[in-house]
């Protein structure tokens, strides 16, 4: 392994556009919002900024619309350090774009038009093996098609790649064939998305975590809020990881940034009970700031948090 773990991550980049409101509007209900932003987002990109800032080498493969917002997701991902070799222009589609909406307590609501991320093909994949083979851990979302997805699953196992899945969008079913990884890590909305089990008690996350493994990933890291996360891995072993004591802003990044941080750790051979506390206070950092790839905490900020709350363990 290079001194700098290498990170691949292969998914979604969007341009967010972004309105603060006192509470999430009713259906058929106009709310007068507080203030509207525009901000490099999209689960992957998010992801691939997060990792570049806590110390990876970061290499993204995705696509963009031959747009303004293309351009200008491309230019800020090339400024955090990461290589775009593998962002591919795409004629046929615009860049993708995330409506946020982010209510007075922080939490949020989101739709996407993914445009060009739809435009990532399997053969998109097979085409840059070289970057997998590159790679010692690769990062996925579901914000690209499921086919591409389980390509990029395919050539990271042929090049014995760790493999770390968000399965955010969570689909209504998930194809066995993609829950193959080293990691599958949901939030609390996915992890019940995905089961049909409902998450709050200690067995019930186990169970939820083993339901998971039980179609085929060697382990699963649930992210539970305010709760912390679970680690959970194929011989039964359970661990609880507490949360981080912070001011909460803005969730919307927080679960790209502990995934992030949990690919980076896994990518060192850090111990996964150990990697999810580096999780955790990335994650919690994110929250205490505007936007997705402008809340992204750097290492620094994440041992600072870490020694400041020792008892976080």
């Amino acid at each position: 392994m290079a001194d700098k773990p290498r990170i691949l991550v292969v998914g979604s980049i969007n341009m967010d556009l972004v309105v603060r409101s006192p509470h999430m509007p009713a259906p058929g209900e106009t709310v007068l919002g507080e203030g509207f932003v525009t901000s490099p987002g999209g689960k992957g990109a998010n992801q691939a900024v997060a990792a570049a800032r806590l110390g990876a080498r970061c290499r993204f493969l995705g696509r963009i619309g031959r747009d303004t917002f293309g351009q200008a997701l491309l230019a800020g991902l090339r400024a955090e350090g990461i290589d775009c070799t593998d962002v591919i222009p795409t004629d046929t589609a615009a860049t993708g774009v995330a409506m946020i909406i982010v209510d007075a307590r922080g939490e949020n609501s989101i739709v996407v038009a993914s445009g060009a991320n739809h435009r990532l093909t399997p053969d998109d994949v097979f085409a840059r093996a070289e970057a997998f083979e590159q790679a010692d851990a690769v990062v996925l979302q579901l914000e690209l098609p499921l086919p591409t997805v389980r390509a990029a699953i395919e050539v990271a196992r042929r090049y014995a790649c760790k493999v770390i899945l968000d399965p955010a969008p969570a689909p209504q079913r998930l194809p066995e064939a993609l829950c193959h990884v080293d990691v599958i890590s949901p939030n609390v909305t996915e992890a019940e998305m995905l089961t049909g089990s409902k998450t709050g008690e200690e067995r019930a996350d186990k169970n939820i975590a083993m339901d998971l493994i039980a179609r085929g990933a060697s382990a699963a890291v649930l992210k539970l809020g305010s709760r912390g996360s679970m680690v959970v891995t194929n011989d039964g072993k359970m661990a609880r990881v507490p949360a981080f004591d912070v001011t909460i802003v803005d969730t919307t990044a927080a679960g790209d940034a502990f995934t992030a941080a949990l690919a980076v750790e896994v990518a060192k051979g850090t111990d996964l009970r150990a990697a999810a506390r580096v999780a955790n206070a990335a994650g919690a950092l994110a929250c205490t700031r505007l936007g997705a790839q402008t809340a992204m905490p750097t290492w620094t900020e994440v041992r600072m948090l870490m020694e400041d709350q020792p008892g976080r363990d």
